[in-house]
């Protein structure tokens, strides 16, 4: 198994952090610009990878009362992924993704996960700076 995590924190409370991470509507926005998510039948997904061109068919749920999203590949396990949003007080939130790639999984690289998981939590924070801009 191989793991990737990272954090950052963002200037807004944790409940309009995650609400923007969890609008399964907007999850290109954020996600890996190569990453398309069609949400089916919730907590069914189908994901669509520009790269290769395959459709992967996931899961997806949000926890609203833990201010946590996970994901995973549906049919072999393969895959899976964590979204946790932590409150810091003075209206800040943290923000970790975590992601495991399961044995004989073809992963990406180290360089590939690392770049996606730094800019989905770039352009995740940047959304919630729109957001906080526009509601005020």
């Amino acid at each position: 198994m191989t793991e990737y995590e990272r954090t950052r924190t963002m200037p807004a409370l944790p409940e309009l952090v995650f609400d923007e991470a969890a609008d399964t509507g907007r999850l290109d926005a954020w996600m890996p610009r190569d990453l398309h998510v069609r949400v089916d039948d919730p907590p069914a997904v189908t994901v669509h990878e520009d790269r290769s061109g395959a459709d992967e068919r996931g899961l997806l749920r949000a926890l609203r009362d833990q201010r946590r999203m996970e994901w995973g590949t549906r049919d072999d396990g393969r895959y899976a992924g964590w979204l946790q949003v932590a409150g810091m007080g003075a209206g800040a939130s943290q923000v970790t993704i975590h992601l495991s790639f399961f044995g004989g999984t073809s992963a990406p690289t180290r360089e590939a996960v690392e770049q996606g998981l730094d800019e989905s939590l770039a352009r995740l924070e940047e959304q919630v700076r729109l957001r906080v801009e526009n509601s005020g």
